[in-house]
């Protein structure tokens, strides 16, 4: 039993260092992404989302959704469906539960 776990114990730093070679690029990717795509809007960015949301209302008003190809239709179904799927799958692990909450 002692011969097993001193070579179960002698076997670790290889496994880790294993590990962490193949981690390491895939890390260093996910942040390269995670560093654009995750930092919140500048100042100077503002007024370009306010003209996105004033062309939104305007296209609204003026019905252009009803322009849509079957195409553009699906796509903005798949996003929005995307978006409710991220916001229960974020309540889900806000409770801590499935069904309910824990009371």
């Amino acid at each position: 039993m002692a011969k097993v776990v001193q070579k179960l114990v002698a076997a670790v730093p290889g496994l880790i260092k294993r590990t962490e070679n193949a981690a390491m690029p895939r890390l260093q990717t996910f942040w390269r992404y995670a560093r654009v795509e995750m930092t919140p809007p500048t100042p100077a960015e503002f007024p370009a989302v306010q003209k996105g949301f004033q062309d939104l209302a305007v296209a609204w008003r003026t019905q252009k959704w009803r322009q849509l190809t079957i195409k553009e239709g699906w796509l903005n179904t798949l996003i929005a469906a995307e978006i409710v799927f991220w916001f229960f799958l974020g309540e889900i692990i806000g409770r801590r539960h499935i069904v309910g909450y824990k009371v």
